[in-house]
């Protein structure tokens, strides 16, 4: 029953990630970088000490006492994370969408799930799985397989989106952000900075190793008060209160950057357009942002187990988002062999979430 609840909790977590930008279709009037940040706000930096204090008591107080290597580090995890996000376009921009982001997620997913646990075969921690647990185990290797499996269905749903691409775009293409670029294909750089980009954004799982220390006194004082019942659900929010400020660095003066150079600064006060439906909207899609690793948290403490935690998370994601595209039309006027193709890439992927449910189980 704890995997089951485990998997639920991350297929909540992958949802949100991949409906999150929904409500920013509803802003009119404004530029990307201003409800970006708007969005953003709320996402890095007023949500999740919100949710600490809603679930941990004295959560400052477990920050004030963490030690300054800690703090240090998992803020650094989470700047490097930022900036993996910000080379996501770029990838795009070169690769296209469907090539470029299938790279990025791919590596992420891999980097993710497996270096952290590489790290505790060098470094050795007591409750950590490393990367000999996960070879040497008949539930290790199970969930390795379901990572593969999870690879092959990125790789259909990259080939989906290339032949979409090539039938509907002829060049004109949209970014993760909803921005209409052009397509300027260089492999060589394109696959550099995509490399770049999925090793920085796999940092989100190795800030959170890095703050364990904060989520661990958490878990101990909660265990204490509430003896036979299991690990504590929300251990983690405290460790995104710290990892999401090195986030919110890095996007916030980008899109001051963004700006300034666009003259957008304008933006939030411009009566033109709707501003209060605007920061609805903003703040709706930034929450939603955050609630992917409010219930990642959850679904951790069901099955403790990092590797298997990210490799369910980013493919839930890719699930839910190429999901919302056949649900929204994205792949109308394609051929029927591209539609299969996604469907395919989609079941591909259902299956490797089997496999590391399946693998957790028998743990």
């Amino acid at each position: 029953m704890q995997i089951i609840l485990g998997v639920i909790f991350h297929f909540i977590g992958g949802f949100a990630s991949g409906s999150f930008y929904i409500p920013f279709k509803k802003v009119k009037g404004w530029s990307w970088e201003s409800y970006w940040i708007i969005g953003g706000l709320f996402s890095w930096l007023i949500v999740p000490p919100l949710a600490a204090y809603l679930t941990i008591p004295g959560f400052i107080d477990i920050i004030k006492q963490t030690d300054t290597s800690t703090l240090g580090i998992t803020y650094l995890f989470g700047l490097l994370w930022g900036i993996g996000g910000l080379t996501y376009g770029l990838g795009v921009r070169y690769l296209g969408v469907s090539l470029g982001s299938s790279i990025i997620l791919g590596l992420c997913m891999v980097f993710g799930s497996l270096i952290p646990s590489v790290y505790y075969d060098v470094f050795p921690k007591e409750g950590k799985d490393t990367f000999s647990i996960l070879i040497g185990s008949n539930w290790g290797l199970i969930v390795l397989a379901g990572l593969i499996v999870c690879i092959i269905g990125i790789i259909f749903c990259g080939k989906a989106g290339m032949m979409k691409e090539r039938q509907l775009s002829a060049g004109s293409m949209t970014d993760p952000h909803g921005l209409k670029m052009k397509t300027e294909y260089k492999f060589g750089l394109g696959i550099f900075v995509s490399i770049v980009s999925g090793v920085l954004s796999a940092c989100f799982n190795f800030g959170l190793e890095s703050g364990k220390p904060m989520a661990m006194v958490a878990n101990e004082v909660w265990t204490a008060a509430h003896p036979g019942e299991g690990e504590f659900l929300f251990r983690n929010n405290v460790i995104y209160v710290v990892l999401l400020w090195g986030g919110l660095t890095t996007n916030f003066i980008w899109c001051m950057i963004l700006n300034a150079r666009n003259k957008t600064f304008g933006d939030y006060s411009n009566k033109k357009a709707p501003l209060r439906s605007n920061y609805f909207f903003a703040a709706l899609a930034g929450t939603t942002w955050f609630l992917q690793f409010f219930f990642y948290g959850m679904g951790e403490s069901k099955l403790g187990n990092g590797a298997s935690s990210w490799i369910l998370h980013m493919a839930f994601i890719i699930l839910v988002a190429n999901m919302w595209g056949l649900v929204l039309k994205e792949w109308k006027g394609v051929s029927k062999k591209t539609i299969t193709t996604v469907i395919v890439g989609i079941i591909t992927i259902i299956l490797s979430v089997l496999l590391v449910g399946y693998g957790n189980s028998i743990k």
